[in-house]
């Protein structure tokens, strides 16, 4: 393949984005050193923020190692599909094992996304509660840049990479670059995962045994559950958030990229500028990331914290749009790339509000779950269960609004056109994503702040740090509701490149070459065939499970810390007097190694399905799962999500005074909805988006080698084995770790005493 030379404007172009990846990374540095050099208040606010980074490092250096076996079988796997993909022009060995190190680098670049993150995060939450003692201005500052720093090294790594690659590889890039995106899907997998159930299960814990039984405050330093619940903040939202952003913004590039492959062999030219444009597109949103970011500061102590925050992501999204009418005008001379990523912007606005709607004490949803919470826990249930589904409906429908924008503006034109069109929506839509992050790093740093006030004892503080947290629930609420529908478009660009490789693998062209436009022409996938339709059933079916495996996992957790944190009530002189101390490290403890087996099974199911599918049906069934799992996969994480934060604001309306305030019969109801709600929102939900993009790329990786195989023996023989592990992991899933069956033991023992 030959996608011509480069022109000057656009060897300088390709320079251009890699300092703009380099000034995000210095910018990110510099917002590190600023923040760290700020007071971070008393000797017991340093210390109880100690206790938290000590509980997050510990569980980021548990998981990395455990997943490390994988990563290097996945390493082998890839440079084998890599080498199987080699041409006369590019050899084997090259393809191979440029993309096993693509997914290393892929890898790398994820879980340092998620560790940059959430370590500044640890140290900026004391910080920012220092500050709230004296300025809601500064608070704020410090909480929104500790998330910047995050949002910088997600748009920056992911550019630097694929730039690279793209300058090594060129034609061939996508290849490689599909071990990056899979890398980076794959870490995002197990940080959302992990990091979800550690947060959720420390969270029911706390706040079942502390609000409801014991009848104290949230962050109240006598329960035992209160910093691994804030632990948990950062494990999930910062860690886990990032590397799922990274892997959106890595997938939606990949995928146009090999959409626009599909004219090198009719127009060299026109691939090589719809290739560029994306990493051009890339670049913008750095920059005015950094703008937005810098926009940020409340113009006064009066001023609400969200308005401020709002005006940082529209000036990004505005300045953003201006930069791609001037490229798309003066370089790539086709108004329709400009429309494209405009409708993304505009889809990031409405998802944003949209999501901010539903989930926001200020409007109609959750007052209504406020309001249903005062004749109990079950009409709470039934509201806000009410609210998710209505808001998956609304979710989807501004989804299709846009993508029938984009097929509009390619109409007339190949669906491979239109699909391109599809992959630059979301590339539109990402632009904003050092902003995006920002808000969502924010939310957890703000929630830390509330909690160390709390625990240090720092009355002056908390009116400030309340209203910071409040905010924050809304943005890690809208931030959630923009990552799910990335995820929906970046699958639906990567399922247009499924039947490019589908007819490169059938005779079109040497092993991962793309095929012409004509070509594809001949392949498609009929909805009326049966392999189809088991395929889309079963495919339809994966978010099932996997929300049932990862709530489960949740409520497997929080039952061995539940009885932990009233151990610790019962037999400990004086905890609830608050003369003595609660063993945290120990629910830290439980926390962690429940996190880590939990996330095992749920990473085989979303790795080896897709193959599973593929060896028994063929490509027709894979094509049919891959379609599946994205239209039931949004449905369920926007209903998980809205569901959850509505339910969770709708009890902090009733804690501010409503229906009876905290202690009354509706406080009860409402935290027994936010318990219910808190794994749906911050587990179950959000680690749908990785699994839509992990099973859509391992369908594009393994289908060449499903095509050339197809019904043989060894493909059913394959397909069986992987059947089995799966099942394996699934029934090892259920049992129990150490520390959980220590902490069973030592219930049953104190039953039997009694």
């Amino acid at each position: 393949m030959d996608i011509g030379s480069l022109s000057t404007f656009e060897s300088l172009a390709l320079w251009g984005t890699l300092i703009s990846a380099v000034i995000g990374i210095l910018y990110g540095l510099k917002l590190r050193a600023e923040i760290l050099r700020k007071d971070p208040g008393t000797e017991k606010m340093q210390q109880v923020a100690g206790q938290i980074q000590e509980g997050a490092g510990a569980y980021l250096n548990r998981q990395f190692r455990t997943i490390v076996i994988l990563v290097l079988v996945l390493f082998v796997a890839l440079t084998i599909t890599g080498w199987m993909a080699g041409s006369a022009e590019m050899a084997g060995w090259k393809l191979g094992l440029g993309r096993g190190l693509a997914f290393l680098l892929g890898c790398f670049c994820s879980g340092l996304t998620g560790f940059v993150g959430m370590t500044l995060a640890v140290r900026g939450n004391v910080r920012c509660a220092n500050a709230a003692r004296t300025s809601i201005v500064e608070a704020l500052a410090i909480a929104f840049r500790s998330g910047a720093v995050a949002g910088m090294f997600t748009v920056a790594m992911g550019l630097v990479g694929a730039t690279i690659i793209f300058m090594i590889f060129k034609a061939y890039a996508t290849e490689v670059l599909l071990g990056f995106g899979f890398g980076g899907s794959l870490l995002a997998l197990f940080m959302r995962v992990g990091g979800g159930i550690y947060t959720k299960a420390a969270d029911v814990g706390a706040d079942l045994v502390g609000k409801v039984e014991a009848g104290i405050p949230e962050d109240d330093p006598r329960n035992a559950a209160v910093i691994a619940d804030n632990v948990g903040d950062n494990v999930g939202d910062c860690a886990g958030m990032a590397a799922d952003i990274f892997e959106s913004y890595e997938v939606t590039l990949v995928a146009s990229m090999i959409l626009a492959l599909a004219h090198v062999s009719e127009n060299p030219e026109l691939a090589r500028i719809w290739i560029i444009f994306p990493l051009i597109v890339r670049a913008i949103g750095v920059i005015t990331s950094i703008i937005g970011t810098e926009i940020v500061r409340m113009r006064s102590e009066d001023e609400h914290p969200m308005s401020a925050i709002t005006r940082g992501f529209v000036w990004s999204a505005i300045l953003s749009a201006v930069g791609f009418a001037f490229v798309a005008r003066f370089y790539a001379q086709d108004w329709r790339l400009f429309w494209a990523t405009f409708a993304g912007l505009v889809l990031a606005v409405g998802i944003y509000k949209l999501t901010e709607y539903y989930t926001s004490a200020q409007y109609e949803p959750v007052q209504e779950i406020a309001e249903a919470s005062q004749t109990g826990a079950a009409t709470n249930l039934l509201a806000g269960f009410g609210v998710g589904l209505e808001g998956t409906v609304w979710a989807l429908l501004v989804i299709c609004a846009c993508l029938f924008f984009s097929i509009q503006i390619f109409g007339g034109g190949h669906p491979i056109d239109i699909l391109y069109g599809v992959s630059l929506v979301g590339l539109g839509m990402l632009t904003t994503t050092g902003v995006v992050i920002s808000m969502d790093t924010y939310g957890p740093v703000a929630d830390n702040a509330q909690g160390i006030c709390e625990m240090a004892e720092v009355p002056e503080a908390m009116p400030v740090v309340e209203q910071l947290d409040a905010v924050g629930n809304t943005t890690k609420a809208a931030t959630k509701g923009l990552a799910i529908a990335s995820a929906v478009i970046a699958a639906i660009a990567l399922f247009g490149s499924f039947l490019s490789k589908v007819a490169g693998a059938s005779g079109f062209g040497p092993g991962g070459e793309t095929v012409s436009l004509a070509a594809l022409q001949d392949y498609s996938i009929p909805l009326d065939d049966p392999k189809v339709f088991i395929g889309l059933l079963i495919g339809g079916a994966m978010p099932f499970l996997f929300s049932s495996m990862t709530i489960r996992a949740v409520g497997r957790a929080a039952f061995f810390i539940i009885n932990e944190v009233r151990r610790q009530f019962r037999e400990i002189p004086g905890l609830m007097e608050g003369k003595a101390l609660p063993e945290s490290a120990r629910v830290v403890d439980i926390c962690t190694s429940s996190a880590i087996k939990e996330l095992v099974a749920p990473g085989l199911l979303a790795v080896l399905s897709p193959i599973v599918v593929g060896a028994w049906f063929g490509w027709y069934g894979l094509g049919g799962f891959l379609a599946g799992i994205i239209v039931t996969g949004q449905l369920m994480a926007v209903m998980l999500c809205d569901a959850g934060g509505a339910w969770d604001n709708a009890k902090k309306v009733i804690e501010d005074g409503a229906y009876g305030g905290k202690g009354s019969d509706s406080h009860s109801a409402a935290v027994t909805g936010d318990t219910v709600g808190d794994p749906f929102k911050d587990t179950a939900g959000p680690a749908l988006n990785p699994l839509i993009k992990v099973m859509n790329l391992v369908g594009l990786l393994v289908v060449p080698i499903i095509v050339r195989f197809e019904n043989t023996v060894g493909m059913w023989m394959t397909g069986i084995v992987l059947a089995a592990i799966i099942a394996i992991a699934l029934i090892l899933s259920k049992g129990k770790g150490e520390a959980q069956v220590e902490v069973q033991a030592r219930v049953g023992s104190d039953d039997e005493a009694a």
